[in-house]
């Protein structure tokens, strides 16, 4: 598949705004409820890959990652660099790049889209993200950093306390996508025809 200029900017300003949602709280430091930040990567990742499709979601999240792996602070935190691979969160910076891909393609299946297909495809990427994310990170606890006492169970039980706003934020993705998806859509037609002219 050919990505065209317009493909490109879209998939760079995705990977841009991955940055801004993982560190939103810098800026917003109200919306920190307790001790659970909220972030917005899991909503612009899955909403990469509705509005872009599947294979370009999956891009914009590949760019992403290869940003802050080369030292780009524009991780959680404002952390870079290759050392974020060894730390046990860094699985849920991997499933990006396939809940986007996921959400994408199950939206791509469908001829028409509706809303009840935007539901099941963003939520579809909700559980990607989580199952990977969740598994390196029991993988990682258990391994390398060697915790003690943790298990497979305890590790999900440990997610719970970020699943509210995940689901609240997964839910306002799929309702308010149909329309950008519709103008994202048209201006990517008109752009290629432009081109072709």
């Amino acid at each position: 598949m050919k990505f065209r200029a317009i493909d490109l900017t879209l998939a760079a300003m995705f990977a841009a705004l991955m940055a801004v949602g993982g560190n939103i709280t810098a800026w917003i430091p109200a919306l920190v409820f307790g001790q659970v930040p909220v972030t917005l990567q899991t909503f612009f990742c899955i909403l990469a890959g509705l509005l872009l499709g599947s294979r370009l979601g999956a891009v914009s999240m590949i760019v992403y990652t290869l940003v802050g792996l080369a030292g780009a602070p524009v991780f959680a935190g404002f952390s870079g660099g290759p050392s974020i691979i060894f730390k046990p969160t860094f699985g849920f910076i991997l499933s990006f790049i396939l809940a986007a891909y996921v959400a994408g393609k199950i939206l791509e299946m469908a001829k028409k889209p509706s809303l009840p297909v935007f539901f099941l495809a963003s939520f579809a990427g909700l559980i990607v993200n989580y199952f990977v994310g969740t598994t390196f990170l029991y993988a990682a606890l258990t391994n390398w950093a060697a915790v003690e006492g943790v298990t497979y169970l305890s590790t999900w039980k440990g997610m719970l306390l970020f699943l509210p706003k995940d689901v609240i934020l997964t839910a306002v993705t799929a309702v308010i996508s149909p329309r950008i998806y519709k103008a994202v859509a048209k201006n990517r037609r008109s752009t290629s025809n432009s081109n072709a002219a």
